[in-house]
């Protein structure tokens, strides 16, 4: 049971920020294949930086208790594609909630710089 702990925290996490992109509608329940083809093309991008990094002796797999063991490639782990896709998931979950909580400022703000003009000129809505 030890040897799942990582890979069981991991998948705790990406189940927490989908409940999150469930609930403001954010990205993988917004535009579902658009968010698949973006998570991706993020994990094959990063899964290649890990080979480069592994055929040229920087990244190694640690040992340790709390993972499978499980490999997909030589010193590149099961709980690393995991990772890299939680990562993915969460970096356009971040950027999708930042960019509607700056359209939803600019809107207030917008609101509320014409509620102040009608009221300065008289003007009824």
């Amino acid at each position: 049971m030890i040897g799942l702990a990582y890979l069981l925290v991991q998948v705790v996490s990406f189940a927490g920020i989908l409940v999150i992109d469930h609930r403001w509608k954010l990205a993988a329940f917004r535009a579902p294949a658009a968010a698949a083809l973006a998570v991706t093309a993020s994990v094959a991008l990063l899964l290649t930086w890990d080979v480069l990094g592994v055929r040229s002796g920087v990244f190694f797999r640690g040992q340790t208790d709390f993972m499978t063991g499980l490999t997909v490639a030589p010193e590149i782990p099961f709980e690393e594609v995991v990772f890299l896709a939680f990562l993915s998931h969460l970096a356009l979950v971040c950027a999708a909630g930042v960019s509607r909580a700056v359209e939803h400022r600019s809107r207030v703000s917008r609101t509320s710089h014409d509620s102040g003009v009608a009221r300065t000129t008289g003007e009824r809505r």
